[in-house]
């Protein structure tokens, strides 16, 4: 680790974690779109919460990615 603040040194974690954060988009939106056929089978406003919350639970395990991105660390 480097503790010089007028040289940093990159990090291995960073370009790691956004190749992660890439995967687990890929992998999020292959698995909601197989499941497209069978939601489509559902009245509309439960497909739009369902899609809605789809959307949105993706984003859950972005903090400790980033914290371990940052810090090195998966808790604070």
């Amino acid at each position: 680790m480097n503790d010089d603040p007028a040289n940093p040194q990159p990090s291995w974690r960073k370009p790691a974690g956004m190749a992660m954060i890439l995967l687990l988009i890929l992998v999020w939106a292959v698995l909601i779109a197989s499941l497209s056929r069978r939601v489509g089978d559902w009245p509309v406003l439960v497909q739009a919460i369902f899609y809605l919350i789809a959307g949105t639970i993706w984003i859950m395990p972005l903090k400790p990615l980033l914290r371990w991105m940052e810090l090195g660390r998966w808790r604070g």
